[in-house]
């Protein structure tokens, strides 16, 4: 899993609430477990019709927000089923921070193990961003992990929490593998130690 450390990008203003799992990752396309290739069938029937044309007016096929790698999005994100794909489908497409008033509690975690950073602001700091992310692409927003802050395209500061043991994990890259890899020394020698022991086994 990548670092999260520090991020510049575009903004892509996405203000509608309740934006399930199945609209950011229709089931339909749930027919792989490997991470990649999700991120072409991202918000699916949202950005496209029913003969695979692109909806115009959605905002990630507006030319602005194409490679828009920070979403602004309104309450209760990521809710719906428990499916990883969701997360998977975000990164996939190059979204590394999704900011909200609240999301889902297992697509929040699941974020954090997919090197995805979410953010929970209050409601007028989320207004504030989202005015920010609707100039376009010439308004690009800083996410610093490290300081915990979000810094606008006006200079705006605004301060955001993060559980430390999460915020440890997306500035390392540790994945749940990953943190099980930290612990590599001490599974050799307990793994030794076994199997001098029990050398049937």
């Amino acid at each position: 899993m990548e670092k999260f450390e520090k991020l510049q990008g575009i903004a892509a203003p996405m203000p509608l609430v309740n934006i399930d799992t199945d609209m950011i990752i229709p089931k339909v396309f749930l027919k792989s477990i490997a991470r990649t290739g999700f991120g072409a069938n991202l918000f699916d029937e949202m950005r496209f019709n029913r003969d695979g044309t692109e909806i115009a007016d959605f905002v990630l096929n507006k030319p602005q927000y194409r490679e828009a790698q920070i979403l602004v999005a309104g309450d209760n994100f990521g809710c719906g089923s428990s499916r990883e794909h969701a997360p998977w489908a975000i990164a996939d497409f190059g979204i590394k921070c999704v900011i909200s008033t609240s999301f889902a509690d297992i697509f929040f975690n699941n974020c954090f193990k997919n090197g995805i950073l979410p953010i929970v602001l209050p409601q007028e700091q989320v207004d504030l961003l989202m005015k920010d992310a609707e100039k376009g692409a010439n308004a690009r927003m800083t996410v610093d992990l490290e300081a915990q802050e979000i810094t606008s395209s006006d200079g705006d500061v605004v301060k955001f929490d993060v559980d430390a043991f999460k915020k440890h994990c997306l500035l390392n890259g540790l994945d749940d593998i990953g943190l099980t890899m930290e612990k590599e020394a001490s599974i050799d020698a307990y793994e030794a130690k076994a199997g001098a022991s029990r050398p049937w086994v």
